[in-house]
């Protein structure tokens, strides 16, 4: 969870912070209601989309300031400026900067956004907007992969293949799309957008998931892309095998890289045939590879999840940024965002939120929320919080199915914030949660633990090695001195560089290192 006002440059795939817990479906109207022809910059030919070029340059634009408020865009200008520069020599390689093809389409801007997340994922959305996370950016070993990557998001957006999903859906489902929400409860109208804070345009987007396709047609534009802006596209290969590694590591799916996607294991095998494919092709050389300007940018690039932006250890949820605590109860599992904090029971009949609220004072929130259609206050007070001024309100709402769902909420004034605390459940299973909930909002303090708030995340740094030897012997020696970040293990450290633990390092070989 990051304060608005620490964020000089705000910003958010499909993987969003609902899709770690079991959820119901949310149905949302898409924004537009018809399918329309229109042509492909990429074949050149004409068929049926969801969504009229203009229409996709306007969601896109309304999409990614949600996704950018919701997640963050990586504070690093250097590296922001790098990546572009790099997408840059892509996108001027693609179908869309060509000079047949048609003016719309040809000065359709782009824009590239690194994102402060340590998942690895990279997404686009219709009207030239794509994203990377710092995630998969440590995961990268050179500017050829990155080239590869981006040149396949850049594929999907020229190919219009969210505009094309959208139009199959509208002729086969009608006008709904699903978006996963949080919890056994999902709540109606304003109500349920209020407690949940979705995006709704973004929400609508992402859940357009691309066919198999469409994937194969994104990797073969992505390749073609990097290998005409002169890269070693067969370098890719290389990524999609520390996907199936990561994959393997944690027995599921990559989020980004889910069932619709070909699998890792088969496009570490055509990549590189596309590759020597297309360097027959073209007239210059496509042999470059540039590690050591990729590895300069990858410099201090925070490393694992940011303990700064909060964490949570021994039952407590500490942010040094914004200097509060609270506890958490015995087995909830915390999810930590940019803009909220969710807290699920293991039961998921239950769970938390803590966020920022829009009004200056609790009892402004309090009345606002109080106001809401469908909400039924069942009591408000003023509940002061550990020297805190706060409200406390206990409210009801109805499902969609009907069924009474009951929420306490406190409003409390710390700082320059007003934060809300709220738990949902069933109003039957109320009284069974309602200690863990009073107990956590009502635990919400200062930070005053020197160590707690001065501490910092673990960052990348570029290390070569004078010894030959395995990568396990290098990193046993090594890691008394460099901290391994979280939940990282020895075994992530080897994927993040590309290596075996048994796989013998050379002194010439630059490593990337937690420092």
């Amino acid at each position: 969870m990051r304060s608005p006002s620490t964020t000089r440059r705000a910003a958010y795939r499909r993987v969003g912070p609902w899709a770690l817990v079991p959820a119901l479906l949310l149905l949302l109207a898409l924004s537009t209601g018809c399918v329309s022809t229109g042509l492909n910059p990429v074949s050149g030919n004409t068929r049926a989309y969801g969504y009229s070029w203009e229409e996709e340059l306007k969601l896109g634009t309304k999409a990614d300031k949600q996704i950018q408020n919701q997640y963050g865009v990586y504070e690093d200008e250097e590296l922001q400026q790098y990546v572009d520069e790099v997408a840059q020599e892509v996108l001027a390689e693609s179908h869309i900067r060509r000079p047949e093809t048609p003016q719309k389409f040809r000065e359709t801007e782009f824009h590239f956004r690194v994102l402060d997340s340590p998942a690895i994922n990279a997404f686009a959305l219709p009207g030239g907007y794509v994203y990377v996370t710092r995630g998969l950016l440590a995961h990268l070993n050179n500017e050829a992969q990155l080239a590869v990557v981006l040149g396949h998001e850049i594929g999907h957006v020229e190919a219009r293949h969210a505009s094309q999903q959208a139009g199959r859906k509208q002729l086969t489902q009608g006008l709904l799309i699903g978006g996963a929400v949080l919890g056994q409860a999902t709540l109606g109208g304003n109500v349920g957008r209020q407690v949940l804070n979705i995006g709704g345009t973004a929400a609508q987007l992402l859940s357009l998931s691309y066919s198999r396709d469409n994937e194969r047609e994104s990797d073969r534009l992505g390749v073609e892309y990097a290998v005409r802006a002169g890269y070693e596209a067969a370098e890719g290969a290389e990524f999609f095998e520390s996907l199936e590694r990561v994959q393997e590591q944690s027995d599921q799916s990559i989020p980004t890289w889910q069932s619709t996607h070909p699998d890792p294991g088969a496009r570490k095998q055509t990549i590189p045939k596309l590759a020597q494919k297309w360097k027959t092709k073209v007239e210059q050389p496509a042999t470059a590879m540039n590690q050591e300007a990729y590895y300069a940018s990858l410099t201090n690039v925070v490393l694992g999840k940011n303990p700064r932006q909060g964490f949570t250890e021994e039952g407590v949820f500490y942010h040094p940024e914004l200097a509060f605590r609270f506890s958490v109860p015995r087995r909830w599992t915390v999810q930590n965002q940019r803009r909220q904090v969710a807290i699920v029971h293991p039961d998921q009949a239950a769970y938390m939120v803590f966020r920022f609220s829009e009004s200056d004072t609790p009892e402004a929130a309090a009345r606002a929320f109080a106001g809401q259609d469908g909400v039924t206050v069942r009591e408000r007070r003023r509940a002061p919080v550990n020297g805190n001024d706060a409200q406390r309100v206990v409210a009801q709402a109805q499902t969609q199915q009907g069924e009474t769902v009951r929420l306490l909420t406190y409003f409390i004034a710390y700082g320059d914030h007003v934060y809300e605390f709220q738990g949902l459940t069933t109003a039957d299973r109320y009284d069974t949660y309602r200690r863990d909930f009073e107990e956590s909002m009502t635990s919400f303090a200062r930070l005053a633990d020197s160590e707690k708030l001065n501490v910092q995340p673990t960052r990348l740094v570029i290390d070569s090695t004078e010894r030959r030897e395995p990568f396990r012997a290098f990193v046993d020696k090594s890691i008394d001195e460099r901290a391994l970040p979280g939940e990282m293990t020895r075994a992530d450290l080897a994927i993040i560089n590309q290596l075996a633990l048994s796989e013998t390092v050379t002194p010439d070989r630059p490593l990337k290192l937690p420092d």
